[in-house]
């Protein structure tokens, strides 16, 4: 789950502008700057084309991650606001335009919201640091234009969705249909809530799916905004429908809803086991399940020491560290051992934390309390485990959700944060002596969402990029993704993939179509 080409942009362009200014020092030489912060627009349930209130009334509260305060308050979807929506989307994929229009008519309206998305481009990146404590410019550089790409791409698949001409033994011929495969639930993440909501929504709305979509309850305010955009590109009623709420509510109403044909799920293996049980017990539906990770980022002693530290600090704290796919288990090989320990603790030390919202800031505030406190407990349990904590490990600031960036070394394999997935800015440091030991150790875990392999020999990087069971692996990068590449894990990060051609076909449902090439006795 993470939109990559940006972090080049930033890497390149700001951050070692600014890479000798420790964050302690870039603190105290800021003067306190007048931010102007964006006002929430819409904060109500986006019903069958219209925002509404839940059915309840009930609202919920969204805080402000740099200080703990509350934004604005938005309306609470419960199981009757789901049904509505379900009953809407069902409407609108049984007897509504948008599954029967020609896929050019859909592409051209998904171009449209691509081009209202670019359009209010700067209002979305400043709602979007405000309800997820990312960087601004993060998410200007790469979060908003990551959607349009999203859009753009699916909407040049919709009018070239077609099936096989079959080749049947015996006088008969026959031939395949791809259709929509009906009313989508969708339950996305906080980490990355724009991209996310449009990865989603784009593969079903341009095979001619209709969408019921959960943001989390962290971050709702960039998907409610977004629902008006879509209805402004012209999608019509019930065809996209927006919940705002809670994972036990309305999360649950719709894993286990009879009307929903198909789940999507991106968050932690946990909350994704329990929609995978209650989509088999209510009408077995299908489900897609981007999961948790806890990826291996393999340095080897012929890489350049500099490069891997760089990679490794790109690929631990991007995001604050809340990537599914963040390499927080990096191996290191015994030669340059030492020396990478050393560099990335100097690299550490360079971080600049800080308000989103003020330039040159890389780390904002983790996304809530309950991240805060969880990436604490576990940093707290690292030295318990007897791990070496050589830099940070402590929160920063007098207010707000903000964590320093972590490193950990004399990491054993048996360890909690070497085990766990902590979604956090910490780092934890493997020693490895041979290629077998370390393509053991990198599979030692229950996940296999992503790795990465840092080295100068090509031999090698084949070896273990054959050997290493994850969906995803970087060679000499990192966090490098695009709309063509499939996403997804093996092991529990996950069932199925997303993006590229693999996201459009999951939303899909493959008819064979049977007659014979002569008369038929039975005419």
């Amino acid at each position: 789950m993470f939109f990559a080409q940006k972090y080049g942009y930033l890497h390149k362009n700001f951050s070692f502008a600014i890479r000798r200014v420790s964050c302690v020092t870039l603190h105290s030489m800021a003067a306190p700057a007048v931010i102007t912060l964006p006002v929430p627009k819409y904060t109500k349930l986006f019903i069958n084309g219209e925002f509404v209130d839940s059915v309840s009334g009930r609202t919920f509260e969204t805080l402000d991650p740099r200080t703990g305060d509350a934004i604005t308050s938005v309306a609470e979807a419960t199981k009757e606001d789901v049904d509505e929506a379900v009953k809407a989307a069902r409407k609108a994929f049984d007897h509504g335009p948008w599954p029967r229009m020609p896929g050019s008519e859909r592409a051209r309206i998904l171009n449209k919201y691509a081009d209202l998305v670019e359009q209010h481009l700067e209002e979305l990146a400043r709602l979007e640091t405000l309800d997820n404590g990312k960087p601004l410019a993060a998410c200007r550089a790469g979060d908003i234009p990551s959607c349009v790409k999203a859009l753009r791409y699916y909407a040049g698949y919709a009018d070239k969705i077609h099936g096989l001409t079959l080749k049947m033994s015996g006088e008969y011929q026959g031939y395949t249909l791809q259709e929509p495969i009906g009313v989508v639930g969708q339950i996305i993440p906080w980490n990355y809530p724009l991209s996310m909501f449009f990865y989603k929504i784009s593969p079903a709305l341009a095979c001619g799916c209709t969408v019921v979509i959960k943001p989390a309850e962290q971050t709702p305010l960039t998907a409610l905004y977004a629902a008006q955009l879509g209805k402004e590109a012209g999608i019509p009623a019930g065809v996209l429908n927006v919940l705002s709420g809670f994972g036990e509510t309305a999360g649950a109403a719709i894993s286990s809803h009879m009307g929903i044909d198909k789940i999507a799920f991106t968050g932690s293996t946990e909350v994704g086991r329990r929609i995978m049980e209650a989509a088999a017990k209510s009408n077995l539906k299908p489900v897609m399940l981007e999961l948790g990770g806890k990826s291996p980022l393999i340095v080897m002693d012929d890489a350049d020491v500099e490069e891997a530290v760089n990679l490794a600090h790109r690929a631990a704290y991007s995001n604050m560290g809340q990537i599914c796919c963040a390499g927080t288990r990096i191996f290191v090989q015994e030669g340059i051992h030492d020396e990478f320990v050393k560099k990335a603790v100097e690299r550490a030390r360079q971080q600049v934390l800080g308000d989103p919202f003020m330039p040159g800031v890389q780390q904002g505030p983790q996304v809530d309390k309950a991240q805060f406190d969880k990436i604490l407990k576990y940093i707290e349990l690292g030295k318990r485990e007897q791990a070496n904590l050589l830099i940070g490990g402590k929160c920063w600031g007098d207010k707000g959700f903000y964590v320093e960036p972590t490193i950990f070394s004399d990491v054993q394999d048996n360890m909690k944060i070497a085990q766990d997935e902590i979604f956090g800015p910490v780092m934890s440091i493997l020693k490895f002596k041979t290629v077998e030991e370390v393509i053991e150790r990198g599979n030692k875990t229950i996940y296999g969402l992503a790795a990465g392999i840092v080295t100068k020999n090509i031999n090698v990087a084949n070896r273990l990029s054959r050997s290493l069971r994850a969906g995803v692996i970087w060679i000499n990068c990192y966090l490098v993704t695009d709309m063509d590449a499939p996403f997804g894990g093996y092991k529990m990060s996950g069932i199925g993939r997303e993006r590229s051609l693999c996201g459009l076909e999951s939303y899909m449902q493959v008819k064979s179509v049977i007659c014979p090439v002569y008369e038929s006795p039975w005419l």
